[in-house]
């Protein structure tokens, strides 16, 4: 009978600790901002000017969410986020599910040369094409439009590939029948793909929505109307710009945390309902060729 080697097991040992360790330093390096920053947006003004990290707040307070939300009208750039977030992701979804399910038509003429582009649109960085994005929407009349924030990264090479693994599991023979009986592509599609990759849809769906309520830079090239700003452009004036609030009113550290509570709560709220079709996609994405 084989006996353990003791050098092996407290390396073993030594080598758990060492990770948990790295894990937890890990852990409390993104916990840590993310309590200190609830903790003083529940804070009252005086309590989260005070220097130092606090985790808990010391009076409880909604006194900074009643002042961004109606003093400082945040809730005008948050109804501008969440029609371009929603209107954007259910977009973003349909044409790269659609396109997803013409890569996976038997026959299809060119179809490797289309993979191979969109594989290659994935290469090209976003910042390289920005000047000529900014053309096509000036000539589009879409500056100074929420329009131009939806229309930017409509589909993705990544969203289409993806879904289209995860209709190559849908067997062709289901779809043979139901062409026998007389159904059309978009009764297939509606009805038989996207019903069978709901993990498909949740993964594309909750990349995209993250991607589009954190949108930054798009905001800050298509829009300069401050009726039509979005949350993050609202967030960066409120936390960096002190030119843009009258002198006599000071911005206090919980108005400024509250604004930033609040752009964290969708996501924040979303997350749990979608994270188990969110690693089965991510799963079957990954393993499907």
């Amino acid at each position: 009978m084989a006996t353990k080697n003791p050098y092996t097991s407290l390396t073993s040992r030594l080598f758990n600790i060492v990770n948990i360790a790295f894990l937890l330093l890990l852990v409390a390096t993104m916990l840590i901002p993310l309590l200190n920053t609830f903790a003083l947006a529940f804070s009252t003004n005086f309590d989260s000017m005070q220097p130092g990290i606090v985790l808990w707040p010391k009076t409880f307070s909604i006194e900074g969410f009643s002042t961004v939300w109606n003093r400082m009208q945040l809730y005008l750039p948050f109804q501008n986020n969440v029609f371009v977030t929603l209107v954007g992701t259910f977009t973003h979804v349909l044409f790269s599910s659609i396109a997803g399910y013409v890569l996976v038509q038997q026959g299809l003429p060119g179809k490797k040369i289309m993979i191979s582009l969109i594989l290659l649109t994935m290469t090209i960085p976003q910042e390289s094409i920005m000047i000529p994005l900014y053309v096509v929407n000036k000539d589009l009349g879409l500056i100074n439009s929420l329009w131009a924030l939806v229309n930017y990264s409509l589909v993705s090479g990544f969203s289409v590939l993806l879904m289209r693994n995860f209709f190559m599991t849908v067997p062709t023979e289901m779809a043979e029948s139901a062409r026998i009986d007389g159904a059309g592509d978009l009764r297939i599609f509606f009805t038989m793909y996207l019903p069978l990759a709901k993990s498909g849809l949740a993964t594309v769906a909750l990349f995209e929505f993250v991607g589009r309520w954190n949108q930054f830079t798009p905001a800050l090239l298509y829009i300069n109307d401050h009726a039509k700003y979005t949350l993050q452009i609202a967030l960066k004036s409120l936390i960096i710009d002190t030119d843009t609030t009258s002198s006599n009113f000071l911005i206090t550290t919980n108005v400024r945390m509250a604004g930033i509570t609040i752009a964290l709560l969708p996501l924040i709220i979303i997350y749990p309902y979608v994270q188990k079709y969110f690693v089965q996609g991510i799963m079957v994405g990954a393993n499907k060729e």
